[in-house]
C-alpha cells in the first residue's frame, strides 16, 4: 500500500478500501517517514516527533470494519516547569468500528444508545494514517515534567508590590455599608 496524495488538513493518510479487506481480515504495521513525522509534530504542538508507528488487524462484520490495534511514538516535548526539552513515549490501543454513514434521519427522532456510534466511512474506505495521529495525539502529555522537578511558586516580598495588591484593597470594606 502506498502514500497517496494526503486529504487537506491530514499530515498521514494510508487509505484501506473495505472492498479490499478480505473475510480473513488485514493486519497492517505502518511507520511514519521522517517528513510526515515532522508535519505530525507541528499539528501536535511537540518540538518533534521521533518515532510514529502503528500495528492494526481489520476484520470485516457485515457493512462493519473492526479496528484493533496499537500506536506507538516518541515525542520530544518543551518541560511545563523547566522549559528543557524532554522525550516521552507515547502508546495508545486502538479499538473502534467503522460503518457507512447512516441514513439521513428525522430531525425530530432522538436516538439514545449506551454505545458509542461507528466512526464513518469516508468513499468506502478507512484512513489508517489518520488514525494513528488522532490517537498518537490523544496519547501526548499536555503537562510534560521533567523527572524530579516540581513547580515553586515564586515569593513575594512586598505584599503591597503584588500585581493583585490593588484589587485586593478593593475587597476591603472602607468603612461604609457594603451593597
Amino acid at each position: 500500500m502506498e502514500k497517496t496524495g494526503s486529504p487537506v488538513g491530514v499530515p498521514w493518510s494510508m487509505p484501506v478500501a473495505v472492498e479490499d479487506i478480505p473475510d480473513a481480515g488485514l493486519h497492517f504495521e505502518i511507520d511514519a517517514p521522517p517528513a510526515t513525522r515532522a508535519e505530525v509534530a507541528a499539528l501536535a504542538g511537540v518540538l518533534s516527533l521521533l518515532k510514529l508507528s502503528a500495528v492494526f488487524d481489520l476484520t470485516r462484520r457485515g457493512d462493519k470494519v473492526y479496528v484493533a490495534g496499537q500506536v506507538t511514538g516518541r515525542v520530544v516535548q518543551a518541560c511545563v516547569v523547566t522549559l528543557e526539552p524532554i522525550e516521552n513515549d507515547v502508546s495508545e490501543a486502538v479499538e473502534t468500528t467503522f460503518a457507512p454513514p447512516p441514513a439521513e434521519m428525522a430531525t425530530d427522532v432522538e436516538v439514545k444508545s449506551d454505545r458509542e456510534p461507528p466512526e464513518p466511512l469516508v468513499d468506502g474506505k478507512i484512513d489508517l494514517g489518520a488514525l494513528a495521529v488522532e490517537f498518537l495525539v490523544l496519547g501526548i502529555d499536555p503537562y510534560p515534567r521533567k523527572a524530579g522537578v516540581t513547580f515553586t511558586p515564586p515569593k513575594v516580598e512586598d505584599a503591597a508590590a503584588h500585581p493583585f495588591a490593588v484589587l485586593e484593597a478593593l475587597k476591603k470594606p472602607s468603612g461604609g455599608a457594603q451593597p
